[in-house]
């Protein structure tokens, strides 16, 4: 009896759940992943931009694509794999849960995951450019640290390093920098607002001809999955293109409308044989 009291007493420690309701935010990566055993299937859409009128139907005409599977090795393990329509291109992701935000027993202020992504790029070069397949690949290098300060208010930082082996200009630096900021507002028991903006570092000469990556959108939970929809100046979806290949500008209507849908499948929990 007195052994039970005594444990009763015994500090716990609680860890921080859902400070997002996926695995990215719009199209930065959140500090969330998956379960053990947990299969995620996503399909990203992005149309053409609002500035191209009734010709385009405001941008509803075009479309870009991705489609996205994601699974939990271990709770703080993930790994990824998608294919991008514009540019053509694959690109596979490992997520690692570094640090988890807690209290009590152990009191942690925040998480941390890093979150390291490589891209193919497939398209068919014409001209001089070189075809072999190193200079298609492009790295990733990202610390995502995030915090849930309420119920209903999350923010995170994303310090971004980014590896193109082959520049599109002379005048371009194969490495690039840029910190990330990412938030979610809940609006109601379901519906939450979501922003990110990535600001790259000044580090090439022809950094005044890109502009920042800026979205802002709606969470939608539904069930079994979540509906994201939003608004971004970024057309791309895989990491580095979002944050380094980008020209359109939200004052001058480079603005496209998008939609992330996820499903998630249990293929197994902890401690059953999977199916």
């Amino acid at each position: 009896m007195l052994a039970q009291l005594d444990s009763g007493l015994m500090p716990k420690t609680n860890y921080t759940t859902a400070a997002f309701k996926a695995t990215r935010v719009i199209n930065a990566q959140s500090v969330e992943n998956l379960s053990e055993g947990v299969l995620d299937f996503s399909i990203d859409h992005r149309f053409g931009p609002v500035n191209q009128g009734f010709y385009n139907f405001f941008g509803l005409d075009e479309a870009n694509t991705r489609f996205q599977f994601d699974y939990g090795i271990k709770d703080w393990l993930q790994v990824g794999i998608g294919r991008s329509a514009q540019p053509k291109s694959y690109g596979g992701n490992i997520k690692l849960k570094l640090l988890r935000q807690s209290s009590g027993k152990v009191n942690m202020p925040v998480t941390a995951v890093y979150n390291f992504y490589t891209n193919i790029d497939a398209l068919t070069y014409t001209g001089p450019r070189n075809n072999d397949f190193e200079y298609r690949l492009a790295y990733v290098h990202q610390l995502v640290l995030g915090r849930k300060f309420s119920d209903a208010f999350s923010l995170e930082l994303i310090p971004t390093m980014i590896h193109t082996n082959l520049v599109a200009l002379n005048t371009e630096k194969n490495n690039q920098y840029a910190m990330g900021l990412a938030f979610r507002q809940k609006l109601s028991k379901r519906i939450a607002f979501t922003f990110e903006y990535f600001y790259l570092y000044p580090t090439m000469s022809v950094t005044d001809i890109f502009t920042n990556s800026l979205s802002m959108g709606i969470d939608i939970e539904t069930g079994g999955h979540v509906f994201q929809v939003h608004l971004t100046n970024s057309l791309a979806m895989n990491e580095n293109d979002v944050i380094t290949d980008r020209t359109e500008n939200w004052l001058k209507g480079g603005i496209h409308l998008g939609f992330n849908i996820s499903r998630e499948f249990t293929l197994y929990k902890p401690g059953h044989k999977a199916i």
